[in-house]
């Protein structure tokens, strides 16, 4: 992502990754409406219609309520950005603020957006480790947890310590290998019938 974020091919990418995700689960996600599936969003489809059309052609207008877009911080470029993220809940999409650091920047800008998610960087949760002295960025974490009704989702969650960490400090979700190495989507789905019973 950092590479592609920085090319032209960034939009015509996530184009790609919207259709994939329509071929390979629009039809099945009718029938699982507990799953949802993020899409990162990179700037060049943001405040320019992008996303709507992406949506349209791929079929997955129906399935909104099951996607979450992922932007960055980096990802949101001007005032056209950001009036587009503030409109994606009308679609019935909800909004993920990716590679959070608990930064004042990151902070300051989940003020100016109506996120529902916020995802810890991997970076920060690398921190947690065994034997080691709590990260500080837990007490701040915490904090932002009992004045939003934001959820948060942990990225790059390892071993039990982290896992066990993050649920203490009030994480909602997680992600990593602890749960899962990546996956295609034909074992994704034998994966959720696995565990969801």
């Amino acid at each position: 992502m950092p590479l592609t974020d920085r090319t032209p091919l960034s939009g015509p990418i996530t184009y790609w990754v919207i259709d994939t995700v329509a071929t390979e689960f629009n039809d099945w996600l009718g029938g699982h409406e507990a799953v949802h599936i993020s899409i990162n969003v990179p700037p060049e489809i943001l405040g320019r219609g992008g996303l709507e059309y992406a949506l349209n052609k791929s079929g997955l207008r129906p399935r909104t309520k099951q996607l979450i877009a992922e932007v960055t911080e980096l990802g949101i470029p001007d005032q056209l950005g950001l009036d587009a993220l503030n409109l994606i809940p009308t679609t019935g999409a909800r909004l993920a603020l990716d590679d959070t650091t608990l930064s004042g920047a990151n902070l300051a800008l989940l003020t100016r957006c109506n996120f529902d998610f916020v995802k810890i960087d991997r970076r920060l949760v690398s921190e947690l480790v065994l034997g080691s002295p709590p990260a500080p960025w837990l007490d701040g974490l915490a904090a932002l947890l009992k004045t939003t009704a934001l959820e948060v989702i942990a990225e790059g969650v390892e071993t039990v310590f982290q896992a066990d960490a993050l649920r203490a400090a009030g994480v909602q979700l997680a992600q990593g290998h602890y749960f899962s190495v990546p996956l295609s989507a034909r074992e994704f789905k034998h994966y959720w019938d696995l565990t969801s019973r």
